[in-house]
């Protein structure tokens, strides 16, 4: 019998594991883009300490005893913002970034009204990923890199949980 992937709250013991599968993941985008300075890949284990020790929710997903990715969410007003979404390369196609995207949202506090998310505007998988979990694209911002990045957001459907 195989383990099953579970989505928990991280703990700063995580930091380490957050941080390889990160780099990991993000290196695609960095070739993608000529880029090996993005700040997912620049990010030190005490800024990822930093993070999980403060008010940004953070979740991991765990695959027997290994962390196989990662995704944060910080709290704007009525805005959370998801970033960092992260799947183990040989994870990744499997659904875990959807699980820990819907995981993220659904961690995030009553009176959220809005998800927003960024990525690059060539990522054609994230881009994907991120449409077919309800995230449309609102603008674009230029970032040096070629096409610049593409901003994503979805409004909160349960009106429960916006607090009307």
């Amino acid at each position: 019998m195989t383990a099953a992937t579970v989505i928990v709250p991280a703990s700063v013991d995580d930091a380490g594991e957050i941080l390889t599968v990160q780099r990991a993941a993000y290196l695609v985008e960095a070739q993608r883009y000529a880029d090996p300075f993005l700040p997912p890949l620049t990010e030190t284990l005490d800024e990822v300490r930093a993070v999980l020790a403060g008010p940004t929710v953070v979740l991991v997903a765990r695959h027997g005893a290994r962390l196989v990715g990662s995704v944060r969410a910080r709290l704007d007003g009525d805005t959370a913002h998801i970033g960092r979404l992260a799947v183990a390369p040989d994870r990744q196609g499997s659904g875990v970034g959807s699980r820990l995207l819907a995981a993220i949202e659904a961690a995030c506090p009553p009176g959220t009204a809005r998800f927003a998310l960024f990525t690059g505007a060539n990522s054609a998988d994230n881009l994907r990923l991120y449409h077919r979990q309800g995230y449309r694209i609102v603008d674009h911002r230029p970032d040096g890199n070629g096409p610049g990045l593409a901003i994503l957001e979805k409004p909160v459907v349960n009106p429960a949980r916006s607090g009307a």
